[in-house]
Formats: structure tokens, sequence, C-alpha cells
């Protein structure tokens, strides 16, 4: 692989991060950390959605103007990914010059390509989703995510013939020229296919808070489709053409499953349409659930990851996230379902494994030293696993190496071998040690914190005591 490029959705910033875009953004995150360890130029986009009625209406309430709200809310999410030690080589803001210069160019393109027209439209419009709904899809009337009545809509507008791409996305799709993953997501991906492709609206008649068709002021682009055009702005579309050339196509958008019709077929119909390839994959992650409940700002179960994170610290939180759900599914999460992971996974499993190791060879063999890449040899393929999502299964088998490494310990209780045989138990212990160096470095994705803390600990010239990895939190 030369290079990997990977993207998170640009969050919506009516509201500040919640812990369900921290999953998708610390994912991509592993992934990217994962790929540059290995030397694969990496490149890795995250940032905010920042036009549409949705933002007007959160701005107006927060007695704003819509820019500035979307400056004081875009730097909540950046904040958030700092705290939470993403590794983002650019955030990309729909607001910035940069962005819209690049749309209004894939815009008179797309004109250009002769897929598109003007026409009238009548549906039901969700303000929530920025984007037309079925009257099948609702739930009592109302729409089933956001619980509010969508409003019928009927209006002028300029339409992008999807209709016509059906068959060449299916081909691309069982091809696997577009991954769609996992496999439930393909199949339902492929079944929304069969069912026929109708064109869709390209524009607004004065939607509030959008950027204008280029060829119409009295259209405003569809916001969902300035949106995903980001992934383009970033890399240099219409500005840096090496830049594009290099990175696209991108090597892989991590969204979530309400997302996914919008990437895997309007993205790469559009992409098509104006003469580019489209994505080499789509990835859609499941969604949590709190203590059972969905999360809702109504319930108030919204959990803020920095308040996760400063309480139990980033690395605590990128660890429960990836290992308490397989990647891919629905999961369920909770406070004390973290203090478990914190209580037994972390703080009596790796704090203790180091604590107890370092303590017995300082005070048995001060003068052991391993060397400086002996790592502990396993069969067990974490490369793999991570490349195919399975963060859980990773993380599940470097924490057999952690039971390991205690087991060993009281096995041939270490605290007695240091007192009569000595030998033994530089042997033993430096199979330990190697445990743990093996451990830290596959856990540097996930963990990258508490992985440095570790590999610095123990490639010191004399190896001491450690200080606890994870302190009791009050």
């Amino acid at each position: 692989m030369e290079k990997f490029y990977i993207t998170t959705p640009i969050y919506y910033i009516n509201d500040k991060p919640h812990i369900g875009s921290a999953y998708t953004t610390i994912a991509a995150d592993v992934l990217a950390r994962y790929y540059r360890n290995k030397g694969v130029d990496t490149f890795f986009l995250a940032g905010t959605a920042e036009h549409g009625s949705k933002i007007a209406t959160s701005a107006e309430k927060a007695g704003k103007d819509p820019q500035s709200f979307a400056d004081e809310m875009s730097a909540k999410f950046s904040t958030a990914w700092d705290v939470l030690q993403i590794t983002n080589n650019d955030f990309i803001r729909t607001t910035e010059k940069r962005h819209a210069e690049a749309v209004n160019k894939f815009f008179l393109k797309l004109k250009d390509s002769g897929k598109i027209y003007e026409g009238e439209y009548e549906g039901l419009y969700c303000i929530g989703h920025e984007a037309f709904i079925k009257e099948s899809e609702l739930v009592n009337g109302v729409c089933p995510d956001h619980k509010t009545k969508p409003e019928m809509v009927k209006e002028k507008n300029w339409f992008f013939k999807l209709s016509e791409y059906g068959p060449i996305l299916k081909e691309k799709i069982l091809s696997l020229e577009l991954v769609v993953a996992p496999e439930e997501r393909k199949n339902e991906i492929l079944s929304f296919i069969d069912q026929g492709l109708e064109d869709i609206a390209i524009s607004r008649q004065n939607a509030k808070f959008a950027l204008p068709l280029p060829w119409d002021e009295s259209q405003t682009i569809y916001v969902w489709l300035d949106e995903l055009f980001n992934y383009c702005t970033a890399v240099g579309y219409g500005t840096d053409t090496e830049k594009f050339n290099k990175y696209w196509p991108v090597d892989m958008h991590l969204v979530g499953k309400d997302i996914i019709k919008f990437h895997c077929v309007i993205w790469p119909a559009l992409l098509l349409a104006i003469g580019e390839k489209v994505p080499k994959k789509v990835f859609a992650h499941g969604f949590f659930t709190i203590d059972g409940q969905k999360i809702s700002k109504t319930i108030g179960n919204v959990i803020d990851p920095i308040e996760w994170a400063t309480k139990y610290g980033p690395d605590v939180v990128r660890y429960f996230l990836l290992r308490e759900v397989p990647f891919g599914q629905d999961g369920d999460i909770s406070e004390e379902k973290l203090k478990l992971r914190y209580s037994g996974d972390l703080a009596n499993g790796l704090g203790n494994l180091l604590s107890r190791i370092t303590t017995l060879v300082e005070k048995y063999s001060p003068s052991l030293v391993i060397g400086e890449a002996q790592l502990w040899k396993t069969s067990d393929n974490i490369d793999e696993l991570i490349e195919n999502y399975k963060f859980h299964e990773a993380l599940a088998k470097m924490w057999e190496w952690v039971a390991w490494g205690n087991k060993a310990v009281d096995e041939n209780k270490l605290w007695e071998l240091g007192k009569t045989d000595v030998k033994k138990f530089e042997e033993i212990s430096t199979q330990i040690l190697s445990c743990l160096v093996t451990t830290s470095t596959h856990l540097q994705p996930f963990m990258p914190e508490v992985s440095r803390k570790i590999l610095e600990h123990l490639k010191k010239e004399k190896i001491t005591k450690a200080e606890p990895l994870f302190p009791r939190v009050q």
C-alpha cells in the first residue's frame, strides 16, 4: 500500500460532540496511526458540516448569527479531537473559502456533464436530516430519528439523473471496486439499488445559510451534496492537482450506518458523473445505546466524551469504546461498563502486570535490561485483525498476553524465585518484559500515551518500579 486516505463524516454543529461521533473518529485515528506506523503515506481527514436550515435554526435559538455560531461550535469538535489525541492531518469546515470554491467547480462540471435538469419536486422534508424522507419511513407520522413531523415541500429545483446509475453502481460494488462493509450494509445497498433509483434534487429554493448554485442564484446547493464534496476539497480538488492525484480515490470513508446511502449510492454516482473515481471502501459501523436506551437529548443520556476523557484519561475512553462493542455492530455502553473495564482489564490487568514485574526486577535483578527490539514471540496476527476492523478481537488478543504475564508471575512465584534462583528469575522476567513490550507496541494505535509510557519505562538503562498506569478514580 503506497498511501492511505481515510475520512470520518463531517459532523453537524447544531450541538456539541457526543460519544457517537467520538467513536467514529477514534476508530479512524486507530487506522491512521496503524498505517503510519507501517510507513504508509497516510492522510486523515476530520471536520464539521456547517451549512443548512438546521444550523441556522440552532444559531437563532442561541441568539447568534449563523457564522459566529458555526465558528464557536466547530471549535468544540476540534478541541474534543485534541483531547482524545486524534491525529487528523486536516480539519475541514464547509464554511471555508477553499471549500466554497471547490464546490462551485464541482457543480459547474456536473452541469456540463448533461446529467442534471430543471424540474419541480414535492415531498416531505426533515430538517433534522437535512433530507427528503419518504412517507413509508415515518413512524406515527414523524421522523423516527428526530421525533419531528417533516414539512411538505413543493418547489422548483435542479435534479441529478441518479436513476441512470443503478447498473454501474451495482457492478462496482459486486466487483469490489467499491467495497461496502460490513456484509449486511452491502446487502442493504444492493437491495436499495434493485428497488430502482430515483433522480434527486441537488438544489433548494433559497434555503437558509447555504451556498448559492453557481448558475442560478435563486437556488442554493442541497447541503448534503455540499458536505459530501468535502472529501475532495481537502485533498486539493481544483487547487492542487498533484495532491489530488496522489490521494484520490479515498481509501476509506468511515461512517455511521444512517448515512450509508448517501456515501454508497449518491456520492459515487456524482463522482462518476464528473469523471472521477469512486471511493475504494465505505465502512458503516453500528450505533450505541446507553443502558439499553437510545441516545437522546430528550432523555438526557447524551455522553460528553471530554468529560469521560477528563475523568478517566483519553486512552481509557479509546480502549473502552473499541473493546466493548464489535466494530460494525450495534452495542450498549455505560459509565458502569467503562468502570469495569478500567478496574478489570486496565488497572488489575495491564497496570498490575507492569507494576509487579518492574517492582520485582528492581528488587532482585536491578541490572536486568531487555534489548531495544526484543519482542515476545506470538502466533497471533494482530495486524490482520486491525486491517479487517476487528478492533475488539485485536484488543482481546493483547489482553490474553497480559493475562499470560500475570499468570507467569504467580505460577513461578517470582517473589520467591528472585531469592533462590536469580538466573531462572531473570529468564522468566525477560519473557514477561518482552511480552509487555510486544503488547505496548501493538497497543500504540489504540492507547498511544499508555503505550509510550510503558515502552519508555522498559527501555531505560535500569528498570525501576513503574508509577501506576491507572490510578484510582475519585
